[in-house]
């Protein structure tokens, strides 16, 4: 495989660097994140946790027991959007 390949297309993390971030000790997915950057551009890891995770382990990590850790949106919404509260006619 080659080393080019991108696993965050967002933060243009490649699998090279996921597999150096594992041989210097970073062998979880929260660590490797906060190594190398994945997860953290527009898409929140929407995108790339799932290649991410299959790398870790492929190069001796550990499989993931959660999820990253969640940001909140990149733009600030109100709380009544998050928690459906409001009606059509006032999101409009």
């Amino acid at each position: 495989m080659s080393d080019k390949i991108l696993i965050c297309r967002c933060e243009d993390v490649t699998l090279k660097e996921v597999r150096e971030a594992v041989e210097k000790g970073y062998d979880d997915l929260e660590s490797v994140k906060r190594y190398t950057g994945f997860g953290t551009g527009w898409c929140q890891g929407k995108q790339c946790v799932a290649a991410a995770a299959r790398a870790i382990v492929a190069f001796g990590g550990q499989p993931p027991a959660a999820p990253i850790t969640p940001r909140p949106p990149f733009h600030p919404l109100p709380i009544a959007h998050l928690a459906a509260l409001t009606d059509e006619e006032e999101a409009t």
